[in-house]
C-alpha cells in the first residue's frame, strides 16, 4: 500500500476550508491529471483520469464515496478502482491552529491483480506528488 500526506497552514477559517472541502464538485478539478466526474448520488462520484508515466499513457476510472463527515473538522472517502483494481482511502482535516487552519490531505492506495504489480510501483512514486500538489492547490482555492 501506498500513503500520502500534505499539510498547509492557510489564514482563514476552519468553517471556510470545510466550506470548500465538504463539497467534492468543488475540488475535483483540482486532482492532477483529471479529465471528468459525474456525481451518482450525494456521497458518490465516478472520476476519470488521463495520465502519462514514463512514456504509457494511462485512463483510469475510480469511485469515490464519502464515508465520513465531521463538520468542520474532517471529510473521509473510500476510493475504488473502476478500470483496474485497486482501492484505498483518504481525508482531509482542517484543524484551527496560530488563527488559521491546518489542512492534511492525506490518500492511500494499494493495487492488486495482474495489474498490480505494474501499477504499485507508479502509485509510490506519484502519490505524494499529487497528494501535494491536490492540497496546495485547494489551499490557494480557498484563499483566492
Amino acid at each position: 500500500m501506498a500513503q500520502a500526506s500534505h499539510a498547509v497552514q492557510i489564514p482563514v477559517a476552519q468553517e471556510k476550508v470545510w466550506a470548500f472541502v465538504s463539497k467534492i464538485e468543488k475540488w475535483a478539478t483540482l486532482v492532477p491529471a483529471y479529465k471528468e466526474h459525474k456525481q451518482v448520488d450525494d456521497q458518490t462520484s465516478h472520476w476519470t483520469f488521463e495520465g502519462n508515466f514514463k512514456g504509457l499513457s494511462k485512463k483510469i476510472e475510480l469511485e469515490i464515496k464519502i464515508v465520513e463527515m465531521n463538520e468542520p473538522t474532517n471529510i473521509k472517502f473510500q476510493i475504488k478502482g473502476l478500470s483496474d483494481n485497486f482501492s484505498g482511502g483518504g481525508e482531509f482535516k482542517a484543524e484551527a491552529k496560530d488563527g488559521g487552519t491546518l489542512m492534511t490531505g492525506i490518500v492511500e492506495v494499494s493495487a492488486g491483480g495482474l495489474s498490480g504489480a505494474v501499477l504499485t510501483p507508479a502509485i509510490k512514486v506519484l502519490l505524494p506528488k499529487i497528494t501535494t500538489r491536490l492540497t496546495e492547490k485547494i489551499a490557494r482555492h480557498i484563499q483566492a
